[in-house]
């Protein structure tokens, strides 16, 4: 029995030393298998039994205490503590007896061997220990059965790195081709990183970086080993004109976005004084009262006005609360980092808003204005503003009076200000109302020149003869500007004796020149009524005698339609064939642009209306002496109480071939010469 105990005590040291030679064990692993010898005594080795050994049952061996992780010890340390482990175990309780454990033990055995073994994954980040460095390399220790190798540029973040210092590790291969255990500290760094920046976002802790430089916009900043970036907006409560003092630095910082897909990491300074700004905010505008004088500093100007840090709390001047005058830009006003003077005008105790101003501290303008300015006084001033409706002109620092529109010219034109002045003008005006207590001026341009039509009747007398200019075209008429604040309107009727216009774009157009006579006046309404075909004479007197009922005349089809046609007569005049009429002799109708030879069957002077017929031309030529035909044709008028003479017959109708459709003069002569010829005859 002795040897058959003496080869079970070998047998379980054999199997120990096997482990410990097996594996490159961690300080845990040595730890628990000191542990499973600690009390069972190292016996000399005999030769083996020839019959098999029972094994006696094993006591249960007391479970171990927690204990704190132990610093990590060499192979040789390690071998040693395991000796002398050994050496300390009790043989005594193994059972000589019996071979076999029960399951309990043998469950309990195997957890003890499990624990001897240290079980780690690929592409995870463990803890590690720097046991040796080179120039090039850093051997790290893992605890597995082969130590790890990382590049020595993997540490340049940590220069002071030396044996025995701890080290986080990513485990990318357990075994290479080589069977070497492949590390990286540059990844685990980075998913680290990453584990610790989204717990500080989740938590809302602060973290420290290192701002590496300036980019676009903002600031690169070191968190983790991460590169974040920190807006400009975000480095401090108040604006930042100058990001590079901020390079170099070690400062505080909230992680405020993450983006995992991108991998982005944006950090704010800001946020971190706010809540400190908040609470001063409260405790001072607590301490607000409307109308209290502050002293502040210019924090940033804008187009509308300017903020003002009130120590802790902004204020907003706007810009017409700067000064009682007129400015274009607050610049002209303050600058950045001015020291100013400002009264709390009104404040909102929730949306923390404070409303300030600077022109108040200083007595209003209209105060101090001169008591002698009153209506009809003459003024001068500079043109500060421009508006649709008139021009607004400082006339003192502060004190503003309005041109109207209608009081920049005798012009009954609309117009806008801009087409009579532009800002910066030095104009003169006059006072045509003041109101001290509403604080209103009102000035007017045109009441210093002498209003037009005062004289109207003298010197745009009616019957007069006078050039204007088109200014305006209407469904019913021209508009001329004979000078400035006189105009006229020219009627469509009276455009033209002869022409029907259906618009007077087809007569003139604006910026023209146009002769014109004045035919009624309208002082108190001021009112012009002008004409343009009275300048000549009527020719329907003339026509009268021309386009007699029954004579014959050429003209030209312009327009067609169901019920008739347009025809031009000589001398532009138009007549109006009805369909009945336009029937040709060869039976066919006649068409558009076709001259042909009318006849008059009706005229009306006062209508200015003239009815033709075609068809009648060549029905009645039929029955009619050839005398008689052609005078009908020629157009010549007998004159009361006889044929017409036949010589004068054919001058009239030799000018009235030669007279063309403005030649509204030789229609007069015309006239003349048929009433001579009348004359004679009677004689």
């Amino acid at each position: 029995m002795a040897e058959n105990t003496n080869e079970a005590a070998e047998n379980a040291a054999n199997q120990v030393e096997e482990t410990v030679n097996t594996v490159e064990t961690t300080p845990e692993v040595a730890e628990t298998a000191a542990e499973e010898m600690a009390e069972a005594p190292k016996k000399p080795r005999t030769k083996k039994a020839e019959a098999p050994v029972e094994v006696t049952e094993v006591e249960d061996a007391p479970v171990a205490e927690e204990k704190a992780p132990r610093k990590v010890l060499t192979k040789e340390e390690r071998r040693a503590e395991l000796d002398a482990q050994l050496a300390s175990f009790d043989w005594n309780k193994i059972d000589k007896k019996s071979e076999k454990y029960s399951n309990d033990e043998r469950a309990e055995m195997e957890q003890m061997y499990d624990e001897t073994l240290t079980s780690i994954n690929e592409h995870e980040v463990r803890d590690g220990v720097v046991v040796s460095m080179t120039a090039r390399e850093v051997v790290v220790n893992i605890g597995y059965k082969s130590e790890g190798v990382i590049p020595a540029p993997e540490f340049r973040h940590n220069p002071n790195l030396k044996v025995g210092d701890p080290v986080e590790v990513y485990i990318e291969k357990t075994e290479d081709a080589q069977g070497q255990l492949v590390l990286s500290h540059k990844k685990a760094r980075m998913m680290r990183a990453w584990e610790r920046v989204n717990a500080a976002k989740e938590e809302d802790t602060i973290v420290t970086g290192y701002v590496k430089c300036r980019t676009k916009g903002g600031l690169i900043v070191d968190v983790f080993g991460l590169e974040a970036f920190l807006p400009g907006s975000q480095i401090d409560v108040k604006p930042i004109r100058d990001y590079d003092v901020y390079v170099g630095k070690n400062m505080e910082f909230k992680v405020v976005k993450i983006n995992n897909e991108f991998k982005n990491v944006v950090v704010s300074h800001k946020a971190l004084i706010e809540a400190e700004i908040e609470q001063q905010k409260v405790e001072i505008m607590q301490k607000l009262e409307k109308g209290q004088v502050l002293e502040g500093t210019v924090k940033n100007i804008t187009s509308y006005g300017v903020f003002i840090d009130l120590g802790g709390v902004d204020g907003l001047i706007h810009i017409t609360d700067l000064s009682w005058g007129r400015i274009n830009h607050p610049e002209e006003v303050v600058k950045l980092d001015q020291t100013i003077n400002v009264v709390i005008l009104d404040f909102d105790d929730e949306k923390k808003r404070i409303a300030l101003g600077v022109k108040q501290l200083a007595a209003h303008p209209w105060d101090s204005l001169d008591e002698n300015m009153k209506e009809n006084d003459t003024v001068k001033g500079k043109v500060v503003v421009l508006a649709d409706y008139g021009a607004f002109v400082e006339v003192a620092p502060g004190v503003e009076g309005l041109i109207h529109v209608s009081e920049m010219s005798w012009s009954q034109h609309l117009r806008t200000a801009d087409q009579f002045f532009k800002v910066g003008d030095e104009v003169e005006a006059r006072v045509i109302a003041i109101d001290r207590e509403e604080r209103k001026l009102s000035l007017s341009t045109r009441q210093l020149t002498k209003d037009p039509w005062e004289d109207i009747e003298a010197r745009y007398p009616v019957e007069s003869k006078h050039t204007g200019k088109v200014t305006n075209l209407s469904n019913f008429g021209v508009f001329v500007e004979l000078e400035e604040g006189i105009d006229g309107l020219i009627h469509i009727s009276d455009l033209s004796w002869s022409k029907k216009i259906n618009h007077p774009s087809e007569f003139t157009k604006v910026g023209e020149d146009m002769d014109v006579v004045v035919l009624e006046i309208d002082k108190e309404n001021r009112r012009l009524s002008l004409g343009h075909k009275q300048l000549e004479e009527n020719p329907w007197d003339v026509f009268e005698t021309v386009f007699t009922v029954g004579s014959t005349h050429q003209g030209t089809i312009t327009q067609r339609n169901d019920k008739g046609a347009v025809v031009n007569l000589p001398y532009g005049v138009e007549g109006f064939a009805p369909s009945r009429h336009l029937a040709k002799a060869d039976g066919g109708k006649a068409a558009n642009d076709e001259t042909l030879d009318f006849q008059i069957i009706e005229f009306n002077k006062d209508a200015k209306k003239i009815i033709i017929s075609h068809t009648k031309t060549f029905e009645e030529m039929a029955d009619e002496p050839a005398e008689t035909s052609d005078n009908k044709r020629k157009g010549a008028a007998a004159p009361k109480g006889g044929k017409p003479d036949r010589k004068a017959v054919k001058k009239i109708n030799d000018s009235v071939e030669k007279t063309t459709l403005g030649d509204l003069s030789v229609l007069s002569n015309l006239k003349e010469e048929m009433e001579q010829a009348e004359n004679k005859k009677k004689k």
